[in-house]
């Protein structure tokens, strides 16, 4: 499906690429993944035929279709979210408007014989064949149920799309994309935009869909969701395992051991080998064992081991100044946007050294609350600081908000005050920004560049309350597993708004849920506070009770232990879906081949049928078809109803 044959790419005469080749086939679901910078981005740009490459090619089938969403595009304005999201059908409309004015042609030519006027006919029996087949679709509940999956709401599908925020309008090009099923998606941190709920949709639906993809994201249970195939870039090389990215990580450390071991083993040998022939060169006797030792290392393959990139970033936030027990206490806390109300009597309270993440649906009040917190907008209720309180607050378009044309030396030199000012060359350093990086313009920089660069400003102070709103968008995978060590060693509290569920999981002690106007209070782990969300939807949707009582629930599991279960629950829910649908397209196979011998009966009828060998032959073997697949149809039915099964008694 799509073929990189030594691909090459150089900026600045450095190569970014070197050489790299690889093979995606049909339906793959491929990882990309690498450090900010290693080129994942320019490669997806490539495929897309966006950018050309400075040696290799890229082959694709003739015709095949690409869906591309990138980290920042233009969107177009004017429209409401239904009709952008509709323009993903734009291919039936445009056929239709052909297949009209083909038949108006013909309707005005009388030049029957000429072959002109056949290929006309033929071109209209052609796209009216294939327009028929696919009319029968019903494009507006497609597009609804997509849109409602990315988490719309039916109420905001008349809405202008400029009303919406950028990352809203993003999933509006994402929903596009995923209607017109392409046959190569190429997504790049797709999920940087979306919340829990929506990223498990669109999980869901790539692993179901019959595109190939390649994916970038710097989310580590999305990864192993939805791919089964890794490939990382690391200092213009690939590195290329038939795996999801966790195991892959496990797979590349072992490599690299053993990649040493021998490295070291034929160094040793090579090192014995030049003594002995150091020592023996000018003695007769040893001649020939000295010339057999000489021809041997000429022989000798050099063993190499991987480079490895070990540039990261390095952080750690000051001690944090001693504040009040209780640093946040809200009480009926109610938010209003002219008659729209966003949440509604909240209560919670916080304590010192507190770790909690603030989760929901984007919409629900999660940044808002933020606001009120850090005073950036009025409410109604109390809302209560406690002593010598200090917040260093990341809000999620913090990166965005950088000066363009600053340098990265700048941006931080102007917002430092104090002695701190001569420490802005190591923090620099620390966070990638050594030497000619912090003369580079933010303008030229990544995502994951820019939210590095105004992660610094946390540690320009001493503070004792962290809140950070999407601190991972554009992080890599390095990156956010230094970010989450950070805040775990991190002695004063933190309040952390999150959609990655890897990163909140293991860091935080309290979920609070923003959902329907509420907030409400889970202690338990991210992944326990997903699997029990599911089964209080099931209980909202059926009155027979499941296994999960208030017994078991503040049992202390293992993290671990609540991520497994909802990935096993998350694999049934994939077999369950395939195996509906595989028993969808046999019903309709049953259905059809009933309507043909409905049809034969009938024929049957006819004196001139009644005794003719071929008819009789013809409806034997539709009836033996039948057969057969009314039998696929029975097992399946009854695969499906073990799994559901299954699923309700786990």
């Amino acid at each position: 499906m799509i073929n990189i044959e030594q691909l090459t790419v150089e900026f600045g005469g450095s190569p970014l690429f070197d050489n790299i080749s690889f093979l995606v086939n049909r339906k793959e679901k491929v990882a990309l993944t690498g450090k900010n910078g290693a080129g994942k981005t320019t490669l997806l740009n490539i495929v897309a035929g966006l950018q050309r490459s400075s040696g290799g090619r890229v082959t694709l089938p003739r015709g095949a279709t690409i869906g591309y969403l990138p980290q920042q595009m233009a969107h177009d304005e004017g429209t409401t979210v239904m009709q952008e999201a509709e323009k993903a059908f734009k291919h039936v409309t445009d056929m239709q408007n052909r297949i009209d004015c083909l038949n108006a042609e013909l309707a005005s030519r009388n030049d029957y014989q000429s072959s002109d006027y056949q290929n006309l006919i033929a071109e209209i029996a052609e796209l009216s064949e294939y327009y028929h087949t696919i009319e029968n679709n019903n494009f507006v509940a497609q597009t609804e149920k997509t849109l409602l999956g990315l988490g719309f709401v039916r109420g905001d599908f008349a809405r202008p799309c400029s009303e919406f925020s950028g990352g809203w309008r993003m999933r509006v090009e994402l929903a596009k994309i995923l209607l017109q099923h392409p046959d190569i998606l190429l997504l790049d941190e797709p999920t940087n935009h979306l919340d829990i709920e929506s990223i498990q949709w669109l999980e869901n639906f790539l692993i179901t869909s019959g595109s190939a993809l390649l994916l970038v994201s710097h989310d580590r249970a999305f990864l192993d969701a939805v791919t089964t195939r890794t490939i990382e870039i690391s200092l213009g090389k690939i590195y290329d395992y038939n795996v999801n990215y966790s195991k892959y990580v496990e797979l590349r450390a072992a490599r690299r051991e053993q990649q040493i071991r021998a490295y070291e083993n034929q160094q040793k040998l090579i090192s014995d080998t030049e003594d002995f022939i150091e020592r023996f060169r000018y003695k007769a006797s040893k001649a020939v064992q000295v010339q057999s030792r000489i021809k041997q290392l000429e022989r000798t393959e050099r063993l190499e081991v991987d480079l490895e990139d070990n540039a990261r970033l390095r952080l750690k936030f000051p001690p944090a100044p001693r504040s009040g027990i209780i640093p946040v206490e809200i009480e009926n806390l109610t938010k209003k946007y002219g008659e729209k109300t966003i949440l509604e009597n909240a209560n919670l309270i916080i304590n010192r050294g507190e770790k909690v993440a603030f989760v929901g649906k984007n919409g629900e009040g999660k940044t808002t609350l933020v606001r009120c917190i850090m005073g950036e907008t009025d409410f109604l209720g109390k809302l209560k600081l406690g002593h010598n309180v200090r917040i260093g607050y990341f809000a999620q378009n913090q990166a965005s908000l950088l000066d363009e044309d600053l340098t990265v030396f700048e941006t931080i030199d102007f917002a430092a005050t104090g002695d701190i000012r001569s420490k802005i060359r190591d923090i620099l350093g620390a966070f990638m920004f050594g030497g000619e990086a912090s003369d580079k313009k933010v303008r030229v920089l990544s995502g994951g560049e820019r939210s590095r660069l105004a992660m610094i400003r946390l540690l320009l102070e001493s503070v004792n309350v962290l809140i950070l709103d999407e601190p991972t968008n554009h992080l890599d995978m390095r990156s956010k597993d230094v970010l989450k060590e950070a805040i775990r060693a991190f002695d004063g509290t933190a309040i952390i708004v999150s959609h990655d569920r890897d990163f909140i999981d293991g860091l935080v002690s309290k979920v609070y849920e923003f959902a329907n106007r509420q907030v409400r209070e889970n202690i338990t782990s991210i992944y326990e506070f997903l699997e029990k969300k599911r089964i209080e939807n099931l209980n909202l949707l059926k009155p027979s009770p499941l296994p999960f009582s208030s017994a078991n629930k503040d049992e202390d599991f293992p993290l671990s232990a609540g991520k497994e279960a909802y990935q096993q629950r998350k694999e049934l829910t994939r077999l369950i879906r395939k195996a509906e649908k595989d028993l969808a397209a046999a019903e309709g196979q049953v259905a059809k081949i009933e309507a043909e011998i409905a049809a034969l009966n009938e024929d049957l009828n006819k004196p001139e049928n009644a005794s003719a060998p071929d008819f009789i032959l013809k409806y034997q073997e539709k009836q033996r078809e039948f057969e057969r697949r009314f039998y696929e149809w029975e097992l399946m039915s009854e695969k499906v109803e073990q799994l559901r099964d299954k699923k309700i008694n786990d």
